[in-house]
This record gives structure tokens, sequence and C-alpha cells, in this order.
């Protein structure tokens, strides 16, 4: 539960889900929920799929998804485990072998296609990898490629089937004592999507991967996956999720965090209020903001900070934001810290005395957050 007893209309309640472990990452249960994203690169090339893991790890990535689609991606795979920062997960389709290839190569977690991977017999023998070698396994129901016996019994892809298509290999995990699983139900219909999760959800208890597949380009993916994602994690469902973009990785990572703080649900980096500007700005705002969004990559405490180019709604902003800076004319403006006001900047020194003004905050926040971790001990 999102718990704010001051503002209630903001709180969430999430669903009670089960807890398992994606290597050393939890999911469901009380974690917070956890964000991935996926390579593009030729998994067979050690070197170039590390350099993006690694990217995707500093953007914040929880968890690492690599496609295993031969044997050449499974043998580099116990190379790039080795050197990934984050746990990794082997997807895996049509070829079961490829499967059991990547739980001895070190994968935390198998995600199988129950739509494509076999029948019962190799699903078992997944399993069997998956259990000797410590794995969990995501059993991912996508509305393109449903079972042809559930496509005949619904007439098309639908919320109805997607659920039945994941409850049936749920109980074949199940049936063979496997309880280390997470599921997702994926369609690029944002309709279908969050109505077959709000099934799933309701049919069980195990952790639920939330995604909306193929969505898009960028622009187009973000503002897809952000409705969707969006009303699924505000209703309470979801315990790891994965923006699928034709884009880099890293946007992947950053539009998922983004999502979740708009909602209150983690908390990573520099939170930017920022006016869209008009007539009144004191100054560019557009540009200063996409300078400062570069200039603060490098923060990971959870921080806020405002930016608006006019005094209609910039000291209310201003007042529940750890730093702001309000434009009131004649080339400068008022820098608030802590909601307080404090002095007047010139535009022309904004950009450097707001960066310092950041990284000292965030310093504070920091060296408080240690201080209270040692008296809890």
């Amino acid at each position: 539960m999102s718990h704010n007893p001051i503002r209630p209309w903001r709180n969430i309640d999430r669903r009670t889900s089960r807890q398992i472990h994606v290597g050393k990452v939890p999911v469901g249960g009380d974690a917070p929920i956890s964000v991935q994203t996926m390579t593009n690169t030729d998994s067979s090339d050690v070197k170039a799929t590390v350099a993006q893991v690694l990217a995707c790890a500093e953007a914040g990535a929880d968890i690492v998804r690599v496609s295993t689609p031969d044997e050449s991606s499974t043998r580099a795979l116990k190379e790039i485990v080795a050197e990934s920062p984050v746990p990794i997960v082997a997807d895996i389709h049509f070829h079961y072998k490829r499967a059991i290839e990547a739980a001895e190569a070190g994968a935390a977690c198998l995600r199988i296609n129950p739509g494509n991977i076999g029948d019962k017999a190799r699903v078992r023998e997944v399993i069997k990898a998956a259990r000797d070698h410590g794995c969990s396994i995501r059993i991912g129901v996508n509305a393109g490629s449903l079972e042809k016996h559930l496509l005949e019994k619904y007439g098309e892809p639908c919320p109805e089937a997607m659920v039945e298509s994941g409850m049936d290999h749920i109980r074949i995990l199940q049936d063979n004592d496997f309880h280390e699983f997470k599921i997702s139900v994926k369609a690029s219909d944002v309709f279908l999507a969050a109505a077959a999760y709000q099934g799933i959800a309701e049919a069980t208890d195990a952790p639920i991967h939330l995604g909306i597949t193929e969505a898009g380009t960028l622009n187009a993916g973000t503002v897809k996956s952000s409705i969707g994602l969006g009303n699924l994690l505000w209703a309470g469902i979801g315990d790891t999720l994965r923006v699928s973009l034709s884009a880099d990785p890293v946007e992947e990572v950053r539009v998922g965090f983004e999502i979740l703080k708009s909602l209150g649900l983690r908390h990573r980096g520099v939170n930017i209020i920022s006016c869209p500007s008009c007539a009144r700005q004191g100054f560019d705002v557009i540009k200063t903001v996409e300078t400062l969004e570069q200039r603060l990559e490098h923060i990971k405490t959870p921080m806020s900070l405002s930016i608006i180019g006019c005094v209609v709604n910039g000291p209310g902003e201003a007042l529940m934001t750890d730093v702001g800076f309000t434009g009131g004319g004649a080339g400068a403006g008022m820098v608030y810290l802590s909601g307080k006001q404090s002095h007047k900047l010139s535009n022309e020194k904004m950009i450097e005395h707001i960066v310092e003004q950041v990284e000292t905050k965030a310093a504070e926040i920091e060296a408080a957050a240690a201080v209270a971790e040692a008296a809890a001990e």
C-alpha cells in the first residue's frame, strides 16, 4: 500500500500476492515494484550485450532480460550473467532446450511462452532445470501467440482466453510442485491487456509482471504504456513491469520509473515539476528543463525540483519541492529551498546554481538517511 495519512486520496492498495525472487530481487508481496527492460543486441555478442546491460542498470533497471534464441546465445549467457550487476532473465521461445541451457548458464529467471514452448513433457523438463539451478519462471501469455485450441474455443484473442491459458500453465507448474513463478498476460491492445490482467489478478495470488506488448515508438509507446500500466498500477495490480518500446532499452527504464514516480510507487532521482511555458515566462523554461534533466541524471536520491516560468503558480509549487526556481521578470527569479524563499538569482547563473543546490540537497538527504538507519540498528 502507498500510505499517505495526510492525503488519503493518494493511497493505492496493492493487490496481495505471494513473493518470489528473481536472483536477489524480490518480486511480489511487500517488495517495491521492480523495473525491467530487455536488451536488443545480438545476445551472442557478449561485449555489446554486457555494455547495454550496464547502461540499463545505471539507469535504474532492477532486472534485465536477454533473448536466447540459439545455442550460441545460451553459451554467451554465462559470461553475460557473470558481468551483470542485476539479475538476468533468459527469454525463451519455441526451443525448450534453450531454457535448460539458460538455467545451466546461470539465468535468474526463465521467461517461457506457454503457447509456443511445446507439450507438457517439455514444460516439465524446463521446470526441472529451473528447480535444479535455482531459477524462477515467468509464464508469459501473449495475445498474439495463444494456443490453437483456445482460439478455436473463443474465436479470437480475448481476456477469457488469456486468463485460461495462464491458469492452465500455472497448474502445470503447481502439479510439479514448482511455485517460484510470476505471470504476465500481455497484449498490444490496451483494453485487452487491462481486462486480461484484471482477470488473472483475481484468479491467482502469483506475482504479476505488467506490460503492454509491442507498444510502439518512444512517444506513442510511452503514452500507450502509461495509460495501460498506469490504470492497472493505480488499481493495485502489478509487482514488476516492463515498458516495451521501439527505442533504446534505457528509455524503457526511464519511462517505467516515471510511471511509478507519478503514482508515488517508486522514487529515484530528481522529479522535475515544470510549467509548459507561456508568454508570462521570465526565462526559456523548455530549454532550461531539458538542460537540467541532462545535468541531473547522475542524482539517484529521490527529491523534487520545481522550475516555473512565472509567479502565477511558481511560489505555490515551490512550497512543495526540495529546490525551486520561479521566474520573476527583469532577468532574475527566486530560489526556494525546502519550500521557503531563499534568495534571488539571475537567469544567467540559473543552471549552474540549481545543479549545485540539488547536489547539496541530495547529499543532505543521504546523510540524514544514513543517520536514521544507524540509529535504527
